[in-house]
């Protein structure tokens, strides 16, 4: 085992040396870093173990064996360093470590156990590839994307990934009483082929690597014929409902972070969601009033202020200047401390969108950081909607409350942090979930909308809702409570979203990511008790810019861990 290279690296950065207990919990977290790595070398190399850059997923025979069983040996191994470990950070960190590796182990057993495996092959190699040709990449780095493409194809001694997906499913099928995929996400998989493998040949084009041609031509014909396997064999398999058993779903709120009963989280999102609205209402009034609009039903209103809509090269550049007053209101009113160099915002391509097709962080290297920050990043479209308008992204207003949740002071700050000030390992990855990260996004929203012009606030409070929406439409639809269609006309009555983001958003639900919409809410909530629990034990003495300060350095800790490092350290600090 190389320990350099498993290390968290940010003396390149410039930045002091590492504290003597986060340097004792990193040397913990090495071979849990190392098996994840083995199986899912795409992911080492995204968080910057760059010894895995030309290495690709294994799916090789008795892949789910071996690696049951090597991550159960690295269980027992961090069990026993707990204990014998005395320093009360490095017990956490282990014990974050334990959680997650036990929580896979767990998820990966359920999931083998009831589902027959799909794999979108074409979306596994274009984000494979994607992260290697990344800008922020060094050329070397880029270099290797030529060696995982090789490898995918089964020019490098395997067989290609295509075949091993295949095989993988093949052995499943023999398996009976499986639950098939969800109809609707195999077939967007496969309408979404060609755009993967287009966004793949701009990726080496734009890069001028050479070498990569043969391979790619490989893999073109390999995934037309995987697709007509899929068409012919696996999508009879497939459901048409997109109901889960509530085992597997109440597994994946786990995974994402969301403690909480699916019932309990829907009573306080739907009052949550009714609380909202009536806000809106009443502001929705005073911006009717002012600019002359027709009707102050705040649904109307909305749509009024959407029609001020951002076209093409003037995207980009409004955004940024929509950061620039963003971060000035962070300082004038001490809201938490901001880096003095600028954000990164570019637009998606459309491969991206496909991908991905809501507004997104790509977060900077967590290891061997040599100076690469986040950026938000913007699709423009959904190409899973048909190509129909999407006007949610790109409308002045939505811009304020967008560019606070991905930039500043939201995940853009919330990483950019990690990377300068240096955390655990284990805060920094292993601790990572949907709610401690979103979470902080949405507060961000609620602690900046007072500074902005009532338009910002009226779609500050839209994007709330929303995610109040998400969370008793995701665990409502998983549990068979209402349909694909009454959800997405919630969505696009209601909280007025476009088709095509309504679109994503059930898809997102039902599909993509079953229970992780349900974090943002749910996150947002644990901050904002905290915040109040803090506040009442130290009233006037209450500092909000040492407090997010605070908050930030802890890296990704969820929130129960978050709540108390806050009452034993903050709060007597202040006290």
């Amino acid at each position: 085992m190389k320990k350099s290279l498993l290390l968290l690296s940010l003396t390149s950065l410039g930045l002091a040396a590492e504290p003597a207990w986060v340097d004792t919990s990193n040397q913990y977290a090495a071979p849990v870093l190392e098996q994840m790595a083995k199986y899912s070398p795409e992911m080492g190399s995204y968080l910057g173990l760059e010894a895995y850059d030309g290495k690709t997923l294994d799916l090789s025979k008795g892949v789910y064996e071996r690696s049951q069983k090597d991550s159960a040996a690295i269980l027992a191994k961090l069990k026993a360093e707990l204990a014998k470990e005395k320093d009360p950070r490095v017990q956490q960190d282990l014990g974050i470590m334990i959680a997650t590796v036990d929580r896979g182990l767990a998820s990966s057993k359920l999931e083998h156990d009831q589902l027959l495996p799909f794999y979108n092959v074409g979306e596994t190699l274009f984000q494979g590839l994607q992260s290697l040709l990344d800008e922020r990449n060094s050329d070397a780095r880029k270099a290797k994307a030529v060696e995982r493409l090789k490898s995918y194809a089964g020019l490098s001694g395997k067989p290609s990934l295509v075949a091993e997906a295949r095989a993988r499913t093949e052995e499943r099928l023999k398996v009976k009483g499986l639950i098939g995929p969800y109809q609707r996400e195999v077939e967007q998989g496969l309408a979404n082929t060609q755009r993967y493998l287009q966004g793949i040949k701009q990726l080496f084009e734009a890069n001028k690597l050479e070498g990569w041609q043969p391979a790619f031509d490989k893999l073109s014909g390999e995934l037309t014929d995987y697709d007509a396997w899929v068409k012919t064999t696996l999508l009879p398999h497939a459901r048409d409902s997109h109901v889960l058993p509530e085992a597997l779903y109440a597994n994946a709120l786990k995974n994402y972070g969301v403690n909480m009963a699916p019932r309990e989280l829907m009573e306080r999102a739907l009052f949550g969601y009714a609380e909202i609205r009536d806000e809106m209402q009443s502001l929705a009034g005073r911006i009717a009033k002012e600019q002359g609009f027709k009707s102050s039903d705040y649904r109307d209103v909305i749509r009024e202020l959407k029609k001020r809509q951002l076209i093409g090269p003037a995207i980009l550049p409004f955004y940024e200047k929509r950061l620039a007053s963003i971060e000035q209101m962070v300082r004038d009113h001490n809201i938490v401390t901001l880096p003095s160099r600028e954000a990164n915002i570019r637009l998606a391509s459309e491969a991206e969108s496909a991908a991905q097709p809501a507004p997104h962080m790509n977060p900077p290297r967590l290891i061997g950081n040599k100076g690469e920050y986040g950026e938000f990043v913007l699709p423009l479209n959904n190409p899973n909607a048909g190509g129909k308008l999407q006007d949610d992204f790109t409308n002045e207003s939505f811009a304020w409350t967008l560019t606070i949740h991905e930039a500043r002071p939201g995940h853009e700050l919330q990483f950019s942090k990690m990377v300068e000030s240096g955390v655990s390992q284990a805060r920094a990855i292993f601790a990572f979930n949907s709610a401690n990260v979103e979470g902080w996004a949405l507060y961000s929203e609620a602690i900046m909308k007072q500074y902005l012009p009532l338009d910002g606030q009226l779609f500050s409070l839209q994007a709330r809702l929303q995610r109040a929406a998400r969370a008793f439409l995701d665990p409502m639809l998983n549990l068979g409570m209402i349909s694909p269609d009454d959800a997405k006309k919630v969505l696009m009555d209601d909280v007025v979203l476009s088709e095509p983001f309504a679109t994503q958003e059930v898809d997102r639900y039902t599909f993509r990511a079953p229970g992780q919409a349900t974090s943002y809410y749910y996150g947002y909530m644990a901050l904002r008790e905290l915040r109040t629990k803090v506040e009442l034990k130290l009233k006037d003495k209450f500092d909000q810019q040492a407090f997010h300060d605070f908050i930030l350095a802890q890296g990704l800790l969820p929130p129960e861990l978050l709540e108390k490092a806050v009452m034993a350290d903050f709060v007597p600090k202040y006290r």
